[in-house]
């Protein structure tokens, strides 16, 4: 029911969700944690709440009222819970969920609620990977371009954010992003919106800037119900999220025949090809 009531609500003949006081200690502790990472630590929606789900199972355990379980916290309950949780847990999701740990007991120590910076005491998780991603060779990289057949919108729309993705090394979630504002065309110049509500200004190159704009012109829906740059083909006309700018780039490989490729393998190509034209590591 959520895009339901959500497209509802933006049309006013819905009323905005309510919104319930936290009921328990643990709720009001994690409420607490939201705020200040949508507040001081500049995070998305989406981030927090995997953050916040993440350490409810620890908060539920050692909260209690007045915080007085907080203060006999130590680090071996810390330890003995994430290696609990590792256990039934995938690596690469024990990584997160330790993430989320020390986020939270750093938020505790400032905030008095523990007696010392218990996040030192979250063990690491190992996840080794064999290598580093191998970077597509450019012909790879044309071959992807190719595969956007530009008869179609959906075509138009899929080079447009393939060719950002390809050309700016941007995050799927930084194309997502984008609005129309963002984009000055007199200057050639485009803002980003980054990790940590960070905004960066990068030239537009004219293969990309001419791919975005033969978009705008002859794809872009004129229905769109916001000013997102890149739109769902089909009804409700929204902006695409991070998810379907990765899943157009799985599919633009699976037609040019390279296998699975996600939008960040796109990132590493990019970085990998300005090291190998003298850029240093600090300029990628």
């Amino acid at each position: 029911l959520a895009p339901l009531l959500g497209y509802l609500r933006e049309l006013g003949v819905a009323p905005e969700a309510e919104i319930a006081a936290p009921a328990t200690q643990a709720e009001a502790l994690l409420e607490r944690y939201r705020r200040y990472l949508l507040a001081e630590r500049g995070l998305r929606e989406k981030v927090v709440r995997g953050y916040v789900d993440s350490v409810w199972p620890f908060v539920a355990s050692h909260a209690a009222v007045g915080g007085a379980d907080l203060r006999r916290l130590t680090a071996g309950d810390v330890t003995a819970f994430l290696t609990g949780q590792s256990r039934r847990l995938a690596p690469k999701t024990a990584q997160r969920l330790a993430t989320a740990l020390r986020s939270l007991l750093r938020f505790w120590h400032v905030e008095g609620l523990i007696s010392g910076p218990l996040d030192r005491a979250v063990p690491q998780v190992a996840n080794r990977r064999p290598g580093l991603p191998r970077p597509l060779e450019p012909a790879q990289v044309r071959a992807l371009l190719a595969s956007c057949y530009l008869g179609t919108a959906g075509g138009r729309r899929d080079l447009a954010m393939l060719t950002l993705l390809a050309r700016l090394g941007l995050r799927a979630g930084e194309v997502a992003g984008l609005r129309l504002d963002d984009i000055d065309w007199r200057r050639g110049e485009i803002t980003i919106a980054g990790k940590g509500n960070r905004r960066d200004r990068l030239p537009l190159p004219a293969d990309a800037g001419e791919a975005v704009a033969d978009w705008l012109r002859q794809g872009r829906p004129p229905t769109a119900l916001d000013r997102s740059v890149f739109i769902r083909i089909k009804a409700p006309h929204r902006g695409l999220t991070a998810c379907g700018v990765t899943m157009a780039v799985f599919a633009a490989g699976q037609r040019a025949g390279l296998g699975t490729i996600y939008a960040h393998r796109l990132r590493h190509s990019a970085a990998t090809a300005m090291l190998a034209e003298g850029g240093s590591l600090a300029e990628i």
